[in-house]
């Protein structure tokens, strides 16, 4: 009697919810947890730049050109007297948004395009097929640099740029969950049942599909910040004077011989974050997918 109050207690308990799940993946290993402090120190201090940043990052100061760090100025000055830290600091902003914005924008085109071309089949899925290896041909760079240079520069225009950039990714692997979804027999059920189209869509595909796109937007959003500050780097991301950690990276190689600290400070910075970014995505792909864990 025991035991089948044990086991009924034991079926009874209740399912550990997704921030459960979440914190046991982020704090399963040192380095994810070292991350994930990475990544919450560069919300807090994009949320709060006016608030952290100690100067205005577009006040200019002939007084002040290319100062070694210092208490008043922690990582120097550029060329034109501008405080690098309160720069790096706005500049996380710009890597914040681009770096979530675009890879959930290109997941959401990439699923549509993946599952319509999984789905229907037939010429709709070669037609999009054929499309996604143009698309996928280039490398994402050499595809984000041809976009902007027809684009320009500009917020949104970024955006667009790397949101093109990273939908084939995910309309392919859209795709190819579909076209194993799509022969499960819950989905021929509701097919020969006659539910309409959309509805086995949204309810039976799209939410069994998830897990990989999911993991995929957590490790492109590294790329995206990445991709922004080579854009950036390139004069065709961020403008100035608007603060980006690809454009301080810029400035301070063309002024490498008066200070060097906007090159360690940004490249620091980038490879910090996105280093983070990475961590996390794998830890999530190995919490989803037990096969791939070492």
């Amino acid at each position: 009697m025991s035991t089948v109050s044990e086991t009924s207690s034991h079926l009874m308990a209740p399912q550990p919810g997704p921030f459960h799940a979440l914190r046991s993946i982020l704090l399963r290993r040192p380095g994810t947890i070292v991350a994930t402090a990475i990544v919450c120190t560069l919300v807090v201090v994009a949320v709060f730049a006016p608030w952290i940043a100690p100067y205005d990052p577009l006040s200019q100061s002939i007084i002040k050109v290319n100062k070694m760090p210092s208490w008043t100025n922690w990582l120097g000055t550029d060329q034109f007297g501008r405080d690098v830290l309160s720069r790096m600091i706005y500049g996380s902003r710009n890597s914040l948004l681009f770096g979530l914005i675009s890879p959930f924008a290109a997941a959401v085109v990439g699923t549509t395009i993946g599952v319509i071309a999984g789905y229907f089949g037939g010429v709709v899925d070669r037609v999009i097929s054929r499309l996604i290896d143009l698309l996928l041909a280039f490398p994402e760079l050499l595809l984000a640099i041809m976009i902007a240079a027809v684009l320009g520069g500009g917020f949104w225009n970024v955006i667009v740029v790397i949101t093109v950039a990273f939908v084939p990714g995910f309309a392919r692997v859209a795709r190819a969950q579909t076209l194993s979804v799509k022969h499960e027999p819950y989905v021929e059920a509701a097919v020969s049942m006659g539910v309409s189209t959309p509805w086995i869509i949204f309810r039976h595909i799209i939410p069994n599909i998830m897990a990989p796109i999911v993991v995929l937007m957590m490790l492109w959003v590294a790329s995206a910040i990445r991709l922004e500050a080579s854009l950036s780097f390139l004069g065709i991301g961020t403008q100035p004077p608007n603060p980006s950690w690809g454009n301080i990276i810029r400035d301070g190689l063309n002024n490498i011989f008066g200070s060097s600290w906007p090159i360690i400070g940004a490249g620091a910075a980038i490879t910090l974050v996105v280093l983070s970014f990475n961590l996390i995505g794998d830890a999530i792909r190995d919490a989803i997918d037990p096969s791939t864990s070492d």
